[in-house]
């Protein structure tokens, strides 16, 4: 009988779920989707019953064309970051906190407070920043004590799925890392950052590397999914350590860049050396025993998504690509800072806004259409360059994400990374990264790179071209704008805020 493993992506909009054989090809794909909610501005919530019913109605639709007994493995991932809080009898005690929800920056300064700054990167790899879960369950502490009171388990919200396909209360490294709460270079929990955040450790999930198995499915799941009770469930990944799995970039010296609904440039790396000022994540990979550097976008894809939805008229993406096709590198002037959610690299700013800079009675549509894709670009480049001042230098760079499907997006980061941009066969991102660690997991693969060598191969590439040129003339100008703004964002930002409240 032939063996398949499933990887589950708990998605902003979607459960993704991908099977794949033990030579990595994709043999099924299905997303369910759900909404999420921004009852005030900068929050970002979403109800863990929908992650659940869209998972539910994946695996059923899988279980059904392969059948149960097929099924070797299954490895989570999905969005890094939301606190999912849960009481005594596994019930969820309110809407989780998503990612991209910027309300918590004052807990942040009062966490580094207690803690240290400089102490807070050498345990944790990275700046307490507010899309973190840390300051996400002391602002629920602050503002919803009574939620708090009930509160017995935190769970983000893959493991949440974990959690409702075994009973199991677990989670991994990599996706630990972007908690805040876990010492990355020793990989376990730390004790100073919990009793900073007064968080009794019972409360946080066991954590193991992203390959164990650390679950199976259970009675009460196997008639929810169909799948067989005892199915191994392997740890898995956050999504962007799954999407690098996904990708092969499971070796020092390559590269990701993923133009996704936010945007990561990731790298390998083999010691644990979080960058001294912060400006780049340095979390626990996927890879046992290994970490990863990490830029991200708040708004990349998700910026033109915005554009599409919001300004274009109905014009469909493959419109907005060929307008944008014609006009000429640097859309004549027209800048576009993509900090539409906010901004984390290399600006750790809630209040970041984005931006149309340089507009004249010259520019149409394609102009803007093309300002965005640039703009999303160049705050790449921003987190690329501080891996390159670190010592990073990249041979290829692998592009992924729905984004890196236009052949002009990709050009663009050729162009603007200088360096050549490479494409691979396995398109599912981190669904796909997930299923990777599911079939290692569950033995058919001694490890991880010896997973990707035999699943993954490159598709396509394209290398630096004469827009080079343009590109750095306006790149400078681009990283200029949010220093002059800066303040501008700040006073725009707490005048909402007080508008809001009535003030």
């Amino acid at each position: 009988m032939s063996s398949y493993f499933i990887g589950i992506d708990i998605g902003t909009s979607s459960a993704k779920a991908v099977v794949i054989d033990p030579a990595g090809e994709v043999l099924h794909t299905t997303a369910p989707t759900y909404s999420f909610r921004t009852p005030k501005p900068l929050w970002a919530e979403c109800d863990p019953e929908d992650w659940w019913k869209a998972t539910r109605t994946a695996l059923r639709e899988i279980t059904g064309k392969f059948g149960a007994e097929t099924i070797a493995g299954i490895g989570l991932t999905g969005q890094m970051h939301g606190l999912v809080l849960l009481d005594e009898a596994g019930g969820v005690l309110r809407p989780c906190i998503m990612w991209n929800d910027q309300r918590t920056g004052a807990q942040c300064a009062s966490i580094t407070k207690k803690v240290g700054a400089e102490k807070v990167l050498e345990l944790t790899g990275n700046p307490v920043l507010p899309g973190f879960t840390a300051p996400k369950i002391v602002w629920v502490q602050e503002n919803e004590p009574e939620v708090w009171a009930k509160a017995k388990k935190i769970l983000l919200p893959k493991d949440y799925i974990r959690f409702r396909l075994s009973g199991s209360f677990a989670t991994e490294v990599s996706d630990a890392s972007g908690m805040a709460l876990l010492d990355v270079g020793r990989r376990d929990w730390s004790p100073e950052m919990l009793e900073a955040c007064d968080i009794p450790r019972e409360m946080v999930a066991r954590v193991t590397e992203s390959t164990e198995a650390s679950a199976s499915v259970d009675a009460q799941a196997a008639t929810a999914t169909g799948l067989k009770e005892g199915t191994p469930i392997i740890a898995g990944g956050g999504d962007q350590a799954a999407g690098a799995v996904g990708c092969g970039i499971v070796r020092s010296g390559i590269v990701s860049a993923t133009l996704g609904t936010s945007g990561v440039v990731f790298a390998h790396a083999d010691q644990y050396q979080p960058d001294p000022r912060g400006r780049l994540h340095t979390f626990c990979a996927a890879v046992p025993g290994k970490w990863h550097f990490m830029g991200v976008q708040l708004s990349s894809a998700g910026s033109l998504q915005w554009f599409h939805d919001k300004i274009a008229g109905g014009k469909s993406f493959d419109d907005l690509n060929q307008l944008a096709e014609k006009v000429p590198a640097g859309a004549e002037g027209l800048l576009f800072l993509p900090y539409l959610s906010g901004e984390r690299t290399p600006h750790p700013d809630p209040y970041a806004r984005g931006v149309f800079f340089g507009l004249t009675l010259v520019h149409g549509l394609g102009h803007m259409a093309r300002a965005v894709m640039e703009g999303v670009t160049y705050g790449l480049r921003d987190a690329l360059e501080i891996m390159e001042s670190l010592g990073l230098q990249p041979a290829e760079i692998v592009a992924s994400g729905g984004g890196a499907n236009s052949v002009l997006w990709r050009q663009m980061l050729a162009d603007n990374f200088k360096t050549r941009i490479v494409t691979v066969n396995a398109t599912e991102g981190a669904a796909y990264g997930a299923a990777v660690l599911a079939s290692v997991g569950a033995g058919a693969h001694s490890d991880v790179p010896t997973a990707c060598e035999a699943m993954l191969r490159r598709t396509g590439s394209c290398e630096p071209g004469t827009d080079t040129v343009a590109y750095d003339r306006l790149y400078p100008v681009f990283r200029d704008l949010y220093p002059a703004l800066r303040d501008s964002f700040t006073k725009v930002g707490k005048a909402v805020e007080a508008m809001g409240e009535g003030a």
